[in-house]
């Protein structure tokens, strides 16, 4: 209970000083237009949430992070196995996960653009950064595993699917999740950062860019803001889930 006290007072004291800076700033800076303060944004914020136009925003900016995911984690999952098992296939899927790689973000979202149109380019986009980072979470699992195991698994004779079930998944489940840990905010990252740039209908992107034409900064950092809750929310559901998980294990 100690630590839990201790921690929460720790990470509020640095919310409390982020925005003590920021506001110091803001004053230093003198011009509303261009650095607003902590109180102009929350009280833009406060306006924007009751609305339609941004709660249909932040709907739709979850679901397809969630899309990106869904689609991301399978076949990664997937991939992964079958890299970790098979050197050929691994060598295979190399150059793939190295273009990837070297690819800037704006110009997988400009080529996704073309083909996909501006509803599914940011769930292609989710996709393409979440998919590598789970194939690389579950090849280090597989690799892992307890070499005496193995020996085990295959002095017994065991079947390939017998061994893949009962060997390698349960050794997988913290190299998943934590794949998942890592790529859930490089997910809104990339799903907000191609919204502002198709800017699909109803999209906390299309909000961004709009205040951003009009001048509005204050409502521009209220849609920063409203993406930086809605990243950290999810996380720490995620984090409560394998919290949870790690529980029923016990």
């Amino acid at each position: 209970m100690k630590k839990n006290g201790s921690t929460v007072f720790w990470t509020a004291a640095g919310i409390i000083f982020l925005l003590l800076v920021w506001d110091i700033a803001a004053r230093l800076y003198g011009s509303g237009i261009i650095l607003p303060g902590p109180l102009p944004v929350l009280r833009r914020l406060a306006a924007l949430v009751p609305t339609r136009r941004f709660l249909t925003a932040l709907a739709d900016g979850f679901l397809r992070v969630m899309g990106g995911i869904v689609i991301a984690v399978p076949l990664g999952i997937a991939a992964g196995i079958a890299a970790g098992l098979d050197r050929r296939i691994r060598s295979f899927l190399r150059p793939l996960f190295s273009v990837i790689s070297a690819t800037p973000v704006i110009s997988v979202i400009l080529l996704a653009f073309l083909f996909l149109g501006s509803g599914k380019t940011p769930v292609f986009t989710a996709f393409l950064m979440v998919f590598p980072v789970m194939t690389a979470n579950v090849i280090e699992g597989i690799n892992s595993t307890d070499p005496r195991l193995k020996e085990l698994f295959t002095a017994f004779r065991i079947s390939p699917a017998e061994t893949l079930r009962y060997l390698y998944i349960p050794s997988l489940v913290p190299f998943i999740l934590g794949g998942l840990r890592s790529s859930l905010s490089l997910c809104w990252k990339v799903v907000v950062a191609a919204e502002v740039l198709v800017q699909p209908a109803r999209s906390l992107g299309a909000g961004m860019q709009q205040a951003k034409a009009q001048l509005e900064t204050p409502e521009l950092f209220a849609w920063t803001a409203a993406t930086v809750c809605a990243a950290a929310f999810s996380q720490g559901l995620l984090s409560l889930a394998i919290k949870l998980h790690g529980r029923g294990r016990r």
